[in-house]
């Protein structure tokens, strides 16, 4: 139940080319308290509920718990979600022995992609692909549930 993740902006779309999956996304928040984020997702026709505690190590790790719901709940629990809803695809492509999940943002965070990589531990090496950008694990302004409040067409 403890994730390790990193991430990335994209430079390019040249990944697009390279996906093997790509699924529309909605997801709100129920809390988005750093303590303890608790997320309502639907992707593709599937539903999801998720829980986070706060990132330890910079941000690369921290507690995850998600839960597959029917897509109607996950619909109704939309509703009672924090103000601000995050809007993308998500498209999946391998490199070396490792998944990136890339983000392509709509409505309010149109024009930002950004890529994640899951790892086994904080110092696991694996492949950077060319359209890979800089990291920005540390930055706080790039997790959904700062950009359900603090859309990109808002940044300076």
């Amino acid at each position: 139940m403890v994730e390790i993740e990193r991430k990335f902006l994209v430079k390019s779309e040249d990944f697009k080319e390279q996906a093997f999956t790509q699924n529309k996304i909605a997801q709100g928040y129920l809390s988005s308290i750093p303590e303890r984020t608790v997320r309502v997702r639907i992707k593709g026709q599937k539903g999801f509920i998720t829980i986070k505690g706060i990132g330890q190590h910079g941000g690369m790790t921290r507690f995850e718990w998600e839960n597959e719901i029917p897509v109607d709940e996950a619909e109704e629990l939309l509703k009672l979600c924090e103000k601000g809803k995050i809007e993308k695809t998500r498209f999946e492509v391998r490199s070396g022995n490792h998944v990136f999940e890339i983000d392509e943002f709509y409505g309010d965070n149109e024009g930002l992609i950004m890529a994640e990589i899951e790892l086994k531990s904080e110092t696991e090496s694996f492949e950077k692909p060319e359209w890979l950008g800089e990291e920005v694990t540390n930055d706080e302004r790039y997790y959904n549930s700062y950009l359900s409040k603090n859309p990109f067409k808002d940044w300076k």
